[in-house]
């Protein structure tokens, strides 16, 4: 299937919409009563401290919604308005916040529900509106809603589409994409829909075994075994790793992605020789600017001398995970929360540890006297949600501390 064709035809159609309709002033009014903060506000505007007694509180320079993520939503609110009476569907969660998720659901937005590994679309009807979320959707999930009728609304963040015409560049060339993310995510299955032969690595130590294999071969059994599920169909690495080209899901951690994609350049000189390197290596500069800030901004904070951190964001929420990450690397106590409910009752927190499954409570987690506690907020999380944190940690702290 020619996917650039495709997807140029399709955005050229009226039944394609990938920006506002003429709502902004309604939606904007909406957007800042259920999702900003006077309190975030006020801390901002005081170098991001807080001080109450017992406590304070350091807020990252750049943390929360991030452009991509408050145009999709400003999208989604405006197509409610625009098409108050039509059923409308989201192929996915617009972004990863359960309170986002949960009003869009309280504003009759129906969620396609996922039936055994497989998104169910029987209930979707010709004319009846979908909108596709910041992520992006599948070549195949937007085929399928255009034939059968539909008016689609775009919301897919730019640089995930940017990170889609890399893609398009590498299969031009004949070259392998080999993609820095969760090969389950919906983002990097969008973009891999997009590529003709692929390989996903989640980490440089996957990326360091698939380089190894490069240059001194291996066990092609053991290689399919390691990465089934996360490769192409039919892909060959004793063929299709001879040319390759670097992509990544935005939200993956910015150095990661930047090793990853200096090991594969380095790999591919050191096996081709520089006269040959530019017929078997392709790179872009595909890392989101807001995950970049976001991320940069966690190292800033990490320096200063925090007895905690707090990570706010969705569970299921990749740029999230990874700011939890930078804590954990510099040794400071890190709570990942997807919202302020999961603080209490009493001094007890329900938090996710980095790569588990199952949520853990912790209790006694604010200790007596003072202290400073760091806090964060992945790139779909609104102001609202930090806030909220903030005053259930005040509350809690003014509760737990024992008065000499």
């Amino acid at each position: 299937m020619d996917t650039k064709a495709f997807k140029r035809a399709l955005q050229q159609s009226d039944n394609y919409h990938r920006r506002g309709f003429g709502h902004e002033v309604e939606v904007e009014g909406l957007l800042q009563t259920e999702y900003q903060s006077d309190l975030i506000g006020e801390i901002r505007a005081n170098q991001n401290r807080l001080e109450r007694d017992q406590v304070t509180i350091r807020l990252a320079e750049a943390f929360g919604f991030c452009w991509g993520v408050e145009r999709a939503v400003a999208i989604a609110y405006e197509t409610r308005s625009h098409f108050p009476k039509e059923r409308i569907w989201i192929t996915n969660e617009i972004i990863h916040n359960p309170g986002v998720n949960q009003r869009l659901r309280e504003m009759n937005v129906g969620f396609i529900q996922v039936v055994e590994g497989q998104k169910d679309f029987s209930g979707v009807q010709p004319g009846d509106v979908v909108i596709l979320p910041a992520f992006g959707a599948t070549v195949q999930e937007m085929q399928l809603l255009d034939e059968r009728g539909c008016t689609i609304v775009d919301t897919t963040c730019p640089w995930v589409s940017k990170v889609w015409n890399s893609v398009e560049k590498h299969k031009r060339r004949n070259h392998t994409s080999i993609v820095h993310g969760k090969y389950k995510h919906e983002e990097t299955l969008a973009t891999t829909s997009f590529a003709d032969k692929y390989l996903v690595v989640l980490n440089l130590k996957e990326a360091e075994y698939v380089a190894n294999y490069i240059l001194r071969g291996g066990d092609k059994a053991e290689f399919l075994e390691k990465f089934k599920n996360a490769h192409s169909e039919g892909f060959d690495p004793d063929r299709d790793l001879g040319c390759v080209g670097i992509a990544n899901q935005t939200t993956m951690l910015k150095s990661e992605t930047e090793q990853i994609g200096k090991l594969f350049e380095h790999t591919m000189l050191q096996k081709y020789g520089p006269t040959e390197f530019n017929q078997h290596f392709m790179s872009f500069n595909t890392i989101c600017d807001a995950t970049q800030e976001r991320q940069d901004a966690m190292l800033e904070l990490v320096e200063e001398d925090l007895d905690l951190i707090v990570v706010i964001g969705g569970f299921n929420s990749s740029n999230t995970t990874h700011l939890q990450e930078i804590a954990i690397e510099r040794g400071i106590p890190s709570y990942h929360i997807d919202c302020a409910h999961r603080i209490g009752p009493g001094n007890r927190i329900e938090h996710k540890p980095l790569e588990q499954d199952e949520l853990e409570v912790t209790e006694n987690w604010l200790p007596d006297g003072h202290l400073v506690v760091g806090i964060t907020s992945g790139a779909s999380t609104p102001d609202k949600s930090v806030e909220e944190t903030i005053q259930k940690i005040l509350n809690l702290k003014a509760r737990v501390t024992v008065t000499p």
